[in-house]
């Protein structure tokens, strides 16, 4: 199984600023696959009844056009402006990635191949993305699985009643809600608390809860930097600095 490369620079899943403006992503409920969802141009029957900041009205709450997608192909993402908030709001189908050019069911079919898989994940890596090198495609891959992860850890969280018990695997939560894509069933099932859900399935923060701060002190694939004591004894200062005190030793001993 290969999958074609998908650029990782997408729109925003919650709040971000473009332009000057805030932009706010929320879900259109859709059973529509991506091809299906191209072909009937979905985006074209979408609607927001009223603004979500002022759904008395009166703000000047308008259809502002759409805005394409880098994947798939011929995608377009409704949008509306709030002219009083300066807010312009989007729809993303169910079938869509938050926060990434690709779909839920691309992203499923990568962390599928790693939960089953037999062989090593860089095995697996070359597999799916035999078009770049390795490190890079299990840097690809490993993006994608931790995603995962975190929403189906949230999922249990999220539903403590429904889920409490269930493996946060994909075989888990496909066995307990009898579904074979199990990503867009997951969105569906959190419904409203899409903002408390890690992307690419929710629309919450790109990191999850204490995850921002370890990914800054992460490193990535590759050989470990050197440190800090290593550099200090490369630089030439520092070798002069204990070659002095070298001397300065036996001198003593000298003594």
């Amino acid at each position: 199984m290969v999958l074609a490369r998908t650029h990782e620079k997408v729109r925003p899943a919650t709040v971000d600023a473009v332009a000057g403006l805030e932009v706010v992503q929320l879900r259109h409920e859709s059973q529509l696959t991506s091809e299906e969802y191209v072909k009937q141009r979905a985006w074209e029957s979408a609607s927001l009844e009223h603004c979500p900041v002022h759904p008395e009205g009166g703000c000047g709450f308008a259809r502002h056009g759409t805005y394409p997608r880098v994947g798939p192909p011929g995608m377009l993402i409704a949008r509306w402006y709030c002219e009083k908030a300066h807010v312009t709001f989007s729809l993303l189908p169910d079938c869509l990635a938050s926060r990434l050019s690709s779909t839920l069911a691309d992203v499923e079919k990568v962390a599928t191949a790693v939960e089953q898989r037999a062989a090593s994940i860089e095995t697996v890596a070359e597999e799916l993305r035999p078009d770049i090198g390795v490190q890079g495609a299990v840097r690809w891959v490993r993006r994608r699985v931790a995603a995962v992860a975190n929403a189906l850890k949230a999922l249990k969280g999220l539903l403590p009643d429904v889920f409490g018990s269930v493996e946060p695997t994909l075989g888990g939560v496909r066995a307990a809600l009898g579904v074979v894509e199990v990503l867009p069933a997951v969105r569906e099932s959190v419904g409203a608390q899409l903002k408390a859900m890690p992307p690419y399935v929710g629309l919450g923060p790109r990191h999850f809860r204490g995850e921002r701060g370890q990914r800054g002190r992460q490193h990535g694939v590759g050989a470990d930097p050197p440190s800090r004591r290593r550099l200090l004894r490369a630089s030439p200062e520092s070798s002069g600095r204990h070659e002095g005190v070298a001397h300065g030793r036996r001198d003593e001993e000298a003594k």
